[in-house]
C-alpha cells in the first residue's frame, strides 16, 4: 500500500495526463456513438425490415477483437486519437443501436393506438409515448457502451493516442504493480463514476408515473 501511494505521487504527472486522455478519448467516442445509434435505432424500429441487416452488421463489429480493430486502422488512418475514438465508436453502437430498437418494438401497440385515437402525430406519438416508455431499455444500452468504451480505451496506447492504458502498459513494461494499478484503478473508477452519472440522468428523465418506487 505505501509502495502504490509513492507512486501516485511520484507519477501523478503522468496518471492525471493518461486520466484526462482517458476521460477524453470515452466521451467523444461515447456521444458520438449516442449520435449515431440513437436515431439508427429508432429508424430501423419504424422500418422493421431493416433491423436484422443493420444489427447484424454491427454485431459483426462487435466480434472481431479489440486489438485486432485498432490495428487494421493504423494502416487506413494513421495512429494517434482519431484511430482510437473511431475504433472506440464501432464498439459502443451495437449495445444503443439493439437496445434502442428492442425498447422501441416492445412498447404496446393499443398505446400507440390510442395515441392515434387521440389525433396524435407519429411524431408526437414518438417523444410523448415510445420513447419514454423504451427509455429504461436506451439507458442500460448507454450504460453497457460507457462500461465497455471505458474499458477498451486502455488499448489507445497502443496506436498513440494515450490515456491510461500507457500507464498500465509502463506498469507492465517495468514489471511495477503499483503502476499497472496506478493506471487500472482509474479505470475501474471511472467506468462506476460514468456509470452512476447516467443512472441519475435516467432518474431525472424518467416520467414521474414510470418510476418504480
Amino acid at each position: 500500500m505505501t509502495k502504490f501511494l509513492e507512486t501516485l505521487q511520484s507519477r501523478s504527472d503522468l496518471i492525471i495526463e493518461a486520466f484526462l486522455q482517458h476521460i477524453y478519448l470515452s466521451f467523444v467516442a461515447l456521444a458520438v456513438g449516442i449520435a449515431i445509434a440513437l436515431p439508427l435505432g429508432i429508424l430501423i424500429a419504424r422500418y422493421g425490415k431493416y433491423a436484422e441487416p443493420v444489427i447484424g452488421i454491427t454485431a459483426v463489429f462487435q466480434t472481431i477483437p479489440s486489438l485486432a480493430l485498432f490495428g487494421f486502422l493504423v494502416p487506413l488512418i494513421g495512429i494517434g486519437s482519431n484511430t482510437a475514438l473511431i475504433a472506440l465508436i464501432i464498439y459502443a453502437l451495437l449495445p444503443i443501436l439493439r437496445n434502442t430498437y428492442t425498447g422501441l418494438t416492445s412498447v404496446d401497440s393499443s398505446i400507440i393506438e390510442a395515441g392515434r385515437g387521440m389525433g396524435m402525430t407519429r411524431t408526437q406519438i414518438l417523444k410523448q409515448l415510445e420513447f419514454p416508455l423504451a427509455l429504461p431499455f436506451i439507458m442500460a444500452g448507454i450504460r453497457t457502451a460507457t462500461v465497455l468504451t471505458v474499458g477498451i480505451a486502455t488499448l489507445a496506447t497502443f496506436v498513440g493516442a494515450g490515456g491510461l492504458g500507457d500507464v498500465i502498459y509502463r506498469g507492465l513494461q517495468s514489471y511495477n504493480n503499483s503502476l499497472v494499478l496506478a493506471g487500472a484503478l482509474p479505470v475501474a473508477l471511472l467506468a462506476i463514476g460514468f456509470d452512476f452519472i447516467l443512472k441519475m440522468v435516467e432518474k431525472k428523465a424518467t416520467p414521474k408515473g414510470m418510476k418504480i418506487h
